[in-house]
């Protein structure tokens, strides 16, 4: 009898298993924020996962509807006219465009692109959880530099990181989970340390948010250095966080590289509709954008009168640095119906949504602050 026929004769009590790559071994699992249980008599509220919290525009929830009902059908492939709006709106070129189901997945698509096993991405640490996942699925690893004061990226240290094999480098400003931005004049001064040879990607999730004038513009930077890559979406102040549709800018061999990572019809024809809708609704979009930055601007007086510091809040969403008191933090404004988002050991992360929310979770964190004074 062969090996082959050995292995798989009858009787035999461990058979051989399909092997999985062993570089996924220290890969975690993406933790979502999770809504908030059922609780009797409780409103509850879902403060973890810096979604927006007013419902969809008419128009856009129109246009969405009317793309449903070709469910039947593939969407285009090459997102065509989705494309074709952002090319208008950014003044760039389509082919330097790449769109994905949201801006997370043109991530994993672009380091597909640009990594090999061994080769290593330096970001800041922590920023979003994503990142580190997104790198070991390549086979490459993550090189996390830590926060400096004020929870803001140290461009510094992380330009120290680089290294012949560094073919990445992650910035997220505003910075999701802790809030602040890295200013124009510090990016446009790392970007000049960085080597040619090496992706800077600027990760602006939460740009229309900020209201710092200092932030930069990525698209601005990308024009003038040729190893910048944009990402943005419309999953947070857009809304669409259910469609799944970001994208991001590039220079044209790496958008193409990245178009050819992603996965075919991976953008619903809903999603691409219901984004150019949007783009045409900016205006009115954006207009609760600034409702909720005022919200943002409240919660930060609410903490910061009830002893909180908190990090500088450009995002939609607040951090609070809780250390090993985080999960207990978390606990607490679960029993009052506030789900918020946890990272064990460093601090919570909590979504502005609306004000019925914030006030309850101002209530918890002035309660919480008072008992521990």
């Amino acid at each position: 009898m062969s090996d082959r026929e050995d292995n798989y004769s009858c009787g035999m009590t461990s058979a051989p298993t399909p092997k999985v790559r062993a570089a996924l071994d220290a890969i975690p699992l993406y933790k979502p924020g999770l809504p908030p249980p059922h609780r009797e008599g409780v409103e509850t509220y879902k403060l973890s996962s810096n979604e927006n919290p007013y419902p969809p525009l008419p128009g856009v929830l129109e246009v969405a509807s009317e793309a449903a009902a070709s469910m039947n059908r593939y969407p285009d492939m090459g997102v065509s006219a989705l494309t074709a709006a952002l090319s208008r709106r950014l003044d760039v070129p389509a082919e330097h465009l790449a769109v994905a189901s949201g801006s997370v997945a043109a991530l994993y698509y672009l380091l597909q692109a640009v990594v090999e096993p061994g080769d290593e991405v330096v970001y800041a640490w922590r920023s979003f959880e994503a990142y580190p996942i997104a790198t070991g699925v390549t086979g490459g690893t993550s090189m996390q530099i830590p926060l400096a004061t004020g929870a803001r990226h140290d461009l510094d240290a992380m330009a120290d990181a680089i290294t012949v094999r560094t073919r990445a480098v992650l910035v997220c400003t505003p910075n999701n989970p802790t809030g602040p931005i890295v200013t124009d004049e510090e990016l446009s001064t790392f970007i000049k340390q960085v080597p040619s040879n090496v992706l800077v990607v600027i990760d602006e999730a939460y740009r229309e948010f900020v209201r710092d004038r200092r932030m930069p513009d990525g698209v601005a930077l990308y024009r003038d250095s040729p190893n910048v890559c944009v990402l943005r979406t419309f999953s947070k102040a857009y809304g669409l966080a259910g469609f799944r549709v970001g994208y991001l800018v590039a220079p044209e061999p790496i958008a193409t590289a990245a178009r050819k990572c992603s996965l075919p019809f991976g953008v619903s024809q809903v999603a691409q509709d219901a984004a150019i809708a949007s783009l045409e609704a900016e205006a009115e979009l954006l207009a609760r954008v600034d409702d909720l930055v005022a919200e943002r601007t409240r919660v930060g007086a609410g903490l910061a009168a009830s002893g909180w510091e908190i990090p500088d809040a450009q995002g939609n969403f607040v951090w609070l640095a809780l250390g090993d008191a985080t999960l207990e933090f978390a606990a607490a404004c679960a029993q009052v119906g506030l789900m918020v988002r946890p990272f064990a050991g460093d601090g919570v992360r909590v979504t502005i949504g609306e004000p019925a929310a914030n006030d309850a979770f101002l209530q918890v964190a002035s309660e919480w602050r008072a008992t521990r004074s």
